[in-house]
Formats: C-alpha cells, sequence, structure tokens
C-alpha cells in the first residue's frame, strides 16, 4: 500500500489499513508511560498549586515552578474507579480503574512523552525526560546544547535566550498494541491535544511559548537517545520569560544545516527504559510514514500563507460577550468525557458564543509555519450542527471566527445521519445540542508540507479539541472526541467538497449526568 493510499484510507475507509485478525493481547499491553532504568533523577514538588485562575508575571523558573508546569500539563492527577456499562454483570471484572491526566488521549493510552532540555540555578544544564508516574525528571544528558537545537530549528529561534525547550514525542507501539494503523492517525491528535494544553498552562505560568513543527528530526531524536524505530519527535516549543526573537525563515541568511552534520557533533546515547510488553509486534507502515514525513535539511523548511475563508450562507449573528474567565486548575480536575451520560438541555445563544469564541480565540499562536506572524489565521476550522439552542434554528452551521458568526449551511435536524454515522454507538446524539467537527484541508497540504503535512494537520486539530473541552467545562458542560465516525457522511452535511475540506474529528458537546465513580485526587 503506497503512502498516499494508506493517509486517505485512515481518513475515509480505516478497515482497509488494519489486519482483519488483529487481537489486542491485553496481557501483554505497554504501560501508559515510559520508565527509565539507571539514570539520575530529580524529585518535583508535589505541593502543586490548587488553583490556576490568576496569571502569573514573566519569571525565570525555578525547579518547583516546572514541577508544577509539568504536572499541570501532563500530569497524573486523578484516580478513579467505575463499572464498565457494557456486558455488566456485576461481577468484579466489571470494574474499571484508571489513572486521570489533565488532558484526553484516544483509549487512555497515552502515546506522548515530554522531555525538556533545561537551562536553570538550581538544575544540571542538560537534557531531561518527564517521568509522569513518579512526578520527577531523569537526566539523560548533560551540557549546554544551545547551538545545536537553534541549528536543528534553522537558526529561527535564539534558544540562548530561553530557559527551556520542551520535546513531545510519540512511541508508536504504545497505542498500535490496541488500534493497529489507525494510531497514526491518534497520535498526531493526542500530540495536539498535549500541545493545546501545554500552551495554555505557559500563559498562566507567564512563559512565552511559540510550537516548532519543522526541524531536523534526526538530529533531535539523536540529542535525545530516541531510536526512530519506536519513538519519534513530533514538536518542538522552546520557552522563555525574556524578551526572544522568533524567526519564521532564517535558514538561508545563516546558512543550510543538515541533521547528519549535527549528529557528528555529540555522541550518541543508549538509555535503557521499560515499556513492560514482552513481544513488541512490528508497524512498518507507521516507521514508513514517520521516514518519509523527516526533513534532512532546513533547506526544506516551508512557510505557508494565511488563507481566505469564504463560506456561502445565511449569516446568524452570535452575541458579543467576553473571553471566559476560569480556573484552570479547577477545569483540569472537572474535565469529564461523558458518553452515555449526555442529558437533553437547551443551549443559550450566549453559551454557544463562549464557547465558540474562547476555543477559536486561542488557536492563534506562535508557529513556525506562518510567513507572517501579524496575519496569522487558524488552519483548521470549526462547523456545527446544532439542536435546541436558543434562538438559533436547528441545523448545520461554520462558524466564522472573523465576524463571530455562523453560516448556515444546511438547515434540519441531522441527528440521525450523524447517529448512523457511528459504528460504535457509545454516545446518544439525540441527548447532544452541540456536535462539532473540526476540519481542514482535505489534501493536508501535501504540496508545501508533504506527508508531514498529515500529522501536523492532525497536531493543529488537537489543539483546538483541547481548547474546546477546556471551554465546555468551564461553562458547566462536558464533550467527547470521537474518531469513530463516518467524514463522508459529515463532509456532506456541510458541503465541504466545493471547499476541499474534510471532517477531522467529532466533538458532541453538551450537559450530562456524571456515572457512579469514585474519585481521587493525587494532590492535597
Amino acid at each position: 500500500m503506497s503512502l498516499e493510499t494508506f493517509l486517505h484510507n485512515l481518513h475515509f475507509d480505516i478497515d482497509q489499513i488494519s489486519s482483519s485478525d488483529w487481537e489486542v493481547d491485553w496481557e501483554d499491553a505497554p504501560l501508559a508511560y515510559k520508565l527509565y532504568r539507571g539514570l539520575p533523577v530529580v524529585p518535583l514538588s508535589l505541593e502543586v498549586p490548587l488553583s490556576l485562575k490568576e496569571w502569573e508575571a514573566p519569571a525565570k523558573p525555578d525547579l518547583r515552578r516546572i514541577g508544577h508546569f509539568l504536572w499541570y500539563v501532563f500530569g497524573l492527577n486523578q484516580f478513579c474507579q467505575s463499572a464498565s456499562t457494557i456486558g455488566s454483570n456485576e461481577q468484579a471484572d466489571n470494574i474499571m480503574q484508571s489513572f486521570r491526566r489533565t488532558v484526553p488521549s484516544g483509549g487512555a493510552l497515552y502515546p506522548n512523552e515530554l522531555y525538556m532540555y533545561l537551562k536553570m540555578e538550581d538544575l544540571p544544564e542538560g537534557v531531561y525526560h518527564y517521568d509522569v508516574l513518579h512526578h520527577r525528571l531523569v537526566l539523560l544528558r548533560e551540557g549546554n546544547f544551545d547551538s545545536y537545537i537553534a541549528r536543528a530549528l534553522g537558526n529561527r529561534c535564539d534558544v540562548s535566550a530561553c530557559f527551556g525547550t520542551v520535546f513531545v514525542t510519540t512511541m508508536f507501539w504504545k497505542n498500535f498494541f490496541k488500534y493497529n494503523n489507525f494510531a497514526y492517525r491518534l497520535q498526531g491528535l493526542d500530540a495536539g491535544v498535549v500541545i493545546g494544553q501545554l500552551l495554555e498552562v505557559a500563559k498562566r505560568f507567564g512563559f512565552a511559548a511559540g510550537v516548532y513543527y519543522q526541524f531536523l528530526d534526526r538530529a533531535f531524536n539523536h540529542l535525545l537517545g530516541l531510536p526512530e524505530q519506536e519513538e519519534s519527535v513530533y514538536a518542538v516549543i522552546p520557552l522563555s520569560v525574556e524578551p526572544t526573537s522568533w524567526f519564521t525563515n532564517r535558514s538561508g541568511i545563516d546558512g543550510m544545516v543538515s541533521a547528519s552534520e549535527l549528529c557528528q557533533e555529540v555522541t550518541s546515547i543508549q538509555n535503557n527504559f521499560c515499556v513492560r510488553s514482552l513481544n513488541v509486534k512490528e508497524f512498518p507502515m507507521l516507521t514508513n510514514i514517520n521516514k518519509a514525513s523527516m526533513l534532512e535539511s532546513t533547506r526544506s523548511f516551508q512557510q505557508m500563507k494565511a488563507e481566505e475563508r469564504h463560506c456561502e450562507g445565511q449569516a446568524v449573528a452570535l452575541p458579543h460577550v467576553k473571553r471566559i474567565s476560569y480556573d484552570l486548575a479547577s477545569v483540569c480536575r472537572n474535565r469529564y468525557s461523558p458518553d452515555m451520560d449526555f442529558v437533553s438541555g437547551k443551549v443559550s445563544g450566549q453559551q454557544l458564543a463562549a464557547l465558540l469564541q474562547e476555543a477559536t480565540a486561542s488557536c492563534l499562536y506562535r508557529n513556525d509555519l506562518d510567513a507572517a506572524l501579524d496575519k496569522r489565521k487558524s488552519r483548521v476550522t470549526l462547523y456545527a450542527c446544532l439542536n435546541n439552542v436558543e434562538g438559533i434554528p436547528d441545523g448545520a452551521y461554520y462558524y466564522d471566527s472573523d465576524t463571530h458568526s455562523l453560516q448556515e449551511l444546511n438547515p434540519g435536524d441531522h441527528r440521525l445521519v450523524l447517529q448512523y454515522g457511528m459504528p460504535a454507538g457509545n454516545v446518544n446524539l439525540f441527548q447532544v445540542p452541540l456536535c462539532l467537527h473540526v476540519a481542514g484541508d482535505k489534501d493536508f497540504y501535501k504540496t508545501a508540507l508533504g506527508y508531514r503535512g498529515y500529522r501536523i494537520q492532525q497536531m493543529e486539530a488537537g489543539m483546538l479539541v483541547q481548547r474546546l473541552l477546556l471551554a465546555a467545562t468551564a461553562l458547566g458542560m462536558g464533550g467527547h472526541p470521537l474518531l469513530g465516525f463516518d467524514a463522508k457522511t459529515c463532509d456532506e452535511i456541510y458541503r465541504m467538497e466545493s471547499q476541499g475540506k474534510t471532517s477531522l474529528i467529532q466533538i458532541p458537546i453538551g450537559f450530562y449526568r456524571a456515572r457512579p465513580w469514585l474519585r481521587g485526587n493525587l494532590i492535597s
């Protein structure tokens, strides 16, 4: 199967990409977190602040503050126990136990890992892994790597002025063991959710951040000591509190750099780590698409012009509302993903306006794709099938964030069609007033970005999903991101074909009655 066919089927015909006889070996499942062995560790403070309502002033962080930052980005925050509603016969094996994090993940498998290059007074300079289970840093490589990281980014960031750089990686096996090749789609979305959370937490801590999607992959994998057939860097995020130079393109000024040149500058490392699985199967499609997505030279870095969007349809003005003010810590604790727990309820026009405005307003962020920083536009957009929304007729709409209005595309009740498009049937859409769809370019900008464009698009979709979930929780609602839906059907409802767009992920949002469960916070 060609890579282009693989990506097409991954979105429109998932039965074609996975083995029909695939069986999940739960007894040999990998851990949801990576554990290094035999390396120096630095414990992080467990006295995590219980509120993140006020934004902190920019200040150079210490180890304590970094620990709080990492915990709210990716830490384990709750232990939960609930009874399965599927095939329940009141036996003990229907009890489900899980550790919840501040972000959701497909199947709660968390294929992503966080690494940090840190320069602080109370910590040796070097590259660290965030050990989620023990809430600590593991030292992988000591030393100053400002020049190395800057050149691997194409000299587009003044890394010397940054106190740290975050590397978001993906471990392929961590969700391939369950989802087979469909894992590739999930991995990009999950990485985007983590990045979206990181940017929101960074604002609360007074950190300036920018996301780099284009970099020399092998150089960073080499720096972190990652076996590329198992794990690879997906995004690089420098953090600073001082005025820092961010450039969209300086490679042509400072000369081209290749990954092979950089890899020769530092010695290779092979650290011992545990994944628990005894039988790690091969996943050639994932490794092939990852290899095809890699950039070997800074000459390959691209920028993209902001697109003008036009969507035909009757405009429905939304109420002017203020940005939602909420305590991020409380929202992280209260986030809930209903499935059969949705209950019918009317959404006010104010609530809908606040949800859409908050999610999209926070989507404008510093990145290395936009050719002009002052003309940034999101490459992913929001569509919605609305029912029982005060003052707005039932129908399918496009949300125009520039004018803060809805464009009516297809009037009527589309819930039955959407429900038929969900093979799992784990959400009753007739109880859901808002069924949102994040949409993007059908060809994932492959002309400009190649196969890398697919995972970038999925990451940007995941970022928008996380902001939707945060805004929905702040408004007293819940959202359940779903990939088990018929993208073709949704595209037809919104008449996206003429726009060259497609639905990337479906998020029912509404009110809910939480299922009976035991839930305990992991901090006091």
